[in-house]
């Protein structure tokens, strides 16, 4: 059985500044952050179809600390797709952007692939968290 997460963040900044916290490594970096750490997550993002790349932070006793993807779609500034893989998973996170206008932004984010309900929790908290991380990069 595979479940899905479905989640909608709205933003008051334009589908460029949006598009490219979700897209350049740097910003990445500062919003996808170790939840248990805070510690910033290197990676070597590029918005590029084909692209293979990691997000690396400390590891713990129960995780390696890498999240393996592969870029599978790049429609700018609509949507974005790749895979997550972590922890024996490989999950498709795809992003959809709106603009709602009056400087409003819909971020659309739809997970794929888990095998467990508790997965899936673990992942609605965890973008939870980064989606107020991603706000503080906006605002800069």
């Amino acid at each position: 059985m595979s479940l899905s997460l479905s989640l909608d963040f709205e933003y008051k900044t334009s589908v460029e500044k949006l598009w490219s916290a979700l897209t350049d490594s740097s910003k990445l970096a500062k919003w996808i952050v170790n939840i248990h750490s805070g510690q910033a997550m290197e990676n070597d993002f590029k918005p590029v179809v084909g692209h293979q790349f990691q997000f690396r932070t400390q590891p713990s006793e129960w995780w390696d600390g890498v999240i393996n993807g592969e870029v599978l779609i790049v429609d700018e500034p609509n949507r974005l797709s790749y895979t997550w893989a972590s922890g024996g998973e490989k999950h498709t996170v795809t992003w959809t952007l709106q603009d709602l206008g009056d400087g409003k932004v819909n971020l659309h984010l739809e997970q794929t692939g888990f095998s467990n309900p508790q997965g899936l929790e673990g992942a609605k908290y965890g973008w939870g968290k980064w989606s107020g991380e991603l706000s503080k990069v906006l605002e800069q």
